[in-house]
């Protein structure tokens, strides 16, 4: 039985996956991610002695020789899908390292993290046998990607699908990882919540908890963070007409206290055509979309090479 191996190393959670070929999940794992800090971790040593740690846990519960690896990563691989090229801003160490080299691995495939994710569901989960789908991952940032006629559509440098990038305030003042001001990610993710709630809430997990509870002002920085994120949706739809929107990441499980007033919102904001919506699902795989996706990639890609 072929088995790959997929790690999704984000800026909140490293998770990890031991997959078969046809996307049944026979171990996972996951752990946090400490941030970067002064002295000896300035470089990730600790996230990256994790991945090598978590590797070698996931392939002890393989019956046979691990086929592939895969990782999947925030920021912008290089031509060869060996490294992670472009991070700016964030998880220090992780730009140009060829994992291959660092976890002494034949060949470790690299990819971004929401490609990874969009690959995961497109092929195995809630996308499969639909041709064009834009799927948004929300955690720690905003990512996403985009499968035209059913591929995965990079773009040049591969940076297509950034779509927590998109401007929703042109007149904010504080800039994005990109450099451009007023993003969705800056406008929703995970973090800037400290920052959009005034210091009241040191999470989105704790500040959906609030909302659950009734707390007033937790409601209205919630509420309007859903509503930020029904307004970059729609903003998707009338550039991109997709079939299917699908949301991962750990965010997206908050249940009902997101889906239904995001459904408020949407039905507020949404351009329909004959009275025809673009229907959202859940993540099949969730936040383990990732590295679903990092192992199917590295599957797919070994088995190529192998072919050739």
């Amino acid at each position: 039985m072929m088995t790959a191996i997929g790690i999704d190393l984000g800026g909140t959670n490293i998770k990890g996956v031991l997959l078969d070929a046809a996307g049944r999940i026979i171990d996972q794992c996951m752990e946090t991610t400490k941030p970067e800090q002064g002295g000896g971790d300035r470089n990730g040593a600790h996230w990256k002695q994790a991945v090598s740690h978590m590797i070698g846990r996931l392939r002890s519960k393989s019956a046979g020789t691990v086929t592939a690896i895969g990782l999947a990563a925030p920021g912008l691989p290089d031509e060869s899908n060996t490294a992670i090229r472009v991070m700016p801003g964030r998880l220090n160490g992780l730009e140009d390292l060829r994992w291959s080299d660092y976890l002494h691995e034949k060949t470790v495939w690299v990819l971004n993290d929401a490609h990874a994710a969009l690959t995961a569901e497109a092929k195995f989960g809630a996308g499969q046998e639909v041709k064009n789908i834009v799927m948004l991952t929300w955690g720690t940032g905003v990512g996403g990607g985009i499968l035209i006629n059913g591929e995965l559509y990079a773009g040049n440098g591969q940076k297509a699908g950034h779509l927590g990038h998109m401007v929703l305030d042109i007149d904010r003042e504080e800039r994005g990882i990109t450099g451009m001001p007023g993003t969705l990610e800056n406008a929703i993710g995970d973090a800037t919540i400290l920052q959009r709630s005034f210091g009241r809430f040191a999470s989105t997990h704790d500040l959906v908890k609030g909302y659950k509870q009734g707390d007033v002002f937790a409601t209205y920085i919630w509420l309007n963070t859903v509503r930020k994120l029904a307004l970059g949706l729609c903003s998707l739809c009338n550039l991109l007409s997709p079939d299917l929107i699908i949301l991962g990441g750990g965010i997206t499980k908050a249940g009902d206290a997101l889906y239904k007033p995001l459904s408020d919102f949407i039905a507020l904001y949404e351009w329909k055509i004959a009275g025809k919506t673009t229907p959202i699902r859940q993540a099949h795989y969730s936040d383990m979309a990732g590295a679903v996706g990092a192992a199917g990639f590295a599957l797919g890609r070994t088995l190529s090479a192998q072919r050739a």
